[in-house]
């Protein structure tokens, strides 16, 4: 029985299992028909959809163009209503300009002097000469041109710039003025005459300084090969202009050649050669130009003995007609001297001058 009951219920779980089975195939079918429907509809769906958003794209261009054309049209407007603003205000302030200026309605101004009235010839340019014939084109009145007349505006005003304002006092400043200018006028005269003898007497000066320092540099130049070849026996010396054409601004050089040499610089030659270079130049112009008394501060410190003699010999010649303060340290230089004067130092430690003349 047990057996029974379960092959019963088996059977009956096989029928519902059958039944169940056959409900699944056609509802799969359905299924399927669906899914195909909707697929159909997803697609036609996607399409709508593809286009409705190229239709929104394009209408948002659409509405972006118009947007910055209604910017543009809505600038053009602003700018064209400031535009009406300033140009009434303009016209406002050129009527009140033309009623407080010229005293004229601006209807009166429009009509007298308007574009469509003729150009009346203007006045002749400096230096330009009128055609006498009235027929002429120069002579008859034109059509208005605004570039000719703005021109001819700015011409005028600069005119009437220069003119300036009307002077009462013109006359008065006129008269100080020109009492000035006669004033300044004398003083200037006074100047070119004061100028004039300044040049003449800096003409002179020169003249007489150019003729003085010829002089001197001719006797010097003279006095300067002799006392040369003294002190160097066998050798030549003499003085030489950079400028001889111009004795106002010309240098003075010393060529010395010791005797047995070739050179002629002063910076070639050695330290003894030129310190008694620069006293044979010295001593010529003492002689060139003679003095009271000359003073020699130790001029030759670097001579040997030859050379300090014969510059000894010289300072003797001098002795005949001028007075030597000679500073020294050299005692063949001090036994030629009439006195000597000297500092000496006792064993106190407190210096004392002596002075011994000698015989």
């Amino acid at each position: 029985e047990r057996a029974e009951r379960r092959r019963a219920r088996l059977r009956h779980e096989a029928a519902v299992a059958r039944a169940v089975a056959s409900g699944a195939r056609q509802l799969l079918a359905h299924v399927e028909v669906s899914l195909g429907r909707a697929e159909t509809e997803r697609a036609e769906a996607e399409r709508y959809r593809e286009e409705a958003e190229r239709e929104l794209t394009h209408e948002r261009e659409s509405g972006r163009r118009l947007k910055a054309e209604l910017d543009k049209l809505t600038d053009s407007v602003h700018r064209g209503e400031v535009l009406g603003a300033e140009k009434r205000l303009r016209i406002e302030q050129l009527e009140g300009r033309a009623l407080e200026e010229l005293g004229v309605e601006p209807s009166v101004l429009l009509a007298e002097y308007g574009p469509g009235t003729l150009v009346p010839p203007s006045p002749p340019a400096e230096g330009e000469e009128l055609p006498e014939d009235p027929e002429h084109p120069r002579n008859q009145p034109r059509p208005f041109v605004r570039a000719e007349q703005e021109k001819r505006l700015k011409e005028a005003e600069r005119a009437y710039q220069r003119l300036g304002k009307i002077n009462p006092l013109a006359l008065e400043e006129f008269a100080a003025l020109e009492e000035r200018h006669q004033f300044l006028s004398e003083q200037l005269e006074d100047l070119k005459k004061t100028r004039t003898d300044l040049l003449q007497v800096i003409k002179e000066v020169d003249e007489r300084v150019e003729q003085v320092f010829t002089e001197a540099y001719h006797d010097t130049a003279r006095e300067f090969e002799g006392v040369f070849s003294r002190l160097f026996p066998g050798g030549e010396g003499r003085l030489l202009l950079t400028d001889p054409e111009n004795m106002l601004t010309t240098g003075v050089e010393v060529e010395a050649r010791p005797p047995g040499k070739k050179v002629k610089r002063l910076s070639l030659l050695s330290g003894g050669e030129r310190s008694l270079t620069a006293v044979a130049l010295l001593v010529a112009i003492f002689k060139a130009r003679p003095s009271p008394f000359y003073v020699m501060d130790e001029v030759e410190a670097a001579l040997d003995d030859t050379n300090l003699q014969r510059l000894i010999r010289i300072m003797q010649e001098l002795q005949e007609s001028s007075q030597l303060i000679v500073i020294t340290h050299q005692k063949r230089t001090m036994e030629v001297a009439d006195a000597l004067y000297g500092v000496s130092m006792q064993g106190d430690g407190v210096s004392k001058v002596i002075s011994q003349r000698l015989k």
